[in-house]
């Protein structure tokens, strides 16, 4: 494995670590700022929307992720991975968690100072059937 996928890797495991602590800060300094996310139903969210949409959901629930990286190539300073992506998000109240997975396709851009960063992200996670159904 080479310096840029480890570097990936590791942007990677950051985001679900800053995740899990509710480092709304940590996780915004992983992605471009003219970074796009695509979720299914939604229509795309830039950099804005996602810290509020993450802001707003972290005073109701805890989020967990694990990933299997599937893929990474590196072409100059763009690169991309596809991974499966599960997600759980526990209620800080009351309620069952929630279990998505599913597949991610995410492309990432060198900065000039060798940093990589979040751009483009599409996310085709579904909600798992409960363990009860």
């Amino acid at each position: 494995m080479n310096r840029d996928e480890q570097a990936i890797r590791d942007l990677i495991a950051k985001w679900q670590t800053a995740t899990a602590a509710c480092d709304l800060k940590q996780v915004l300094s992983l992605m471009a700022d003219d970074v796009i996310f695509l979720t299914p139903g939604q229509p795309p969210m830039n950099k804005d929307a996602f810290a509020a949409a993450f802001q707003g959901m972290l005073q109701h629930v805890r989020i967990e992720s694990s990933s299997k990286i599937q893929e990474i190539r590196v072409s100059g300073d763009w690169a991309y991975c596809w991974s499966r992506l599960s997600v759980t998000v526990t209620p800080l109240q009351s309620g069952a968690p929630v279990r998505r997975s599913g597949y991610t396709l995410t492309i990432f851009r060198q900065q000039p100072d060798g940093i990589w960063l979040l751009a483009r992200d599409a996310n085709m996670l579904t909600v798992e059937p409960s363990a009860a159904a």
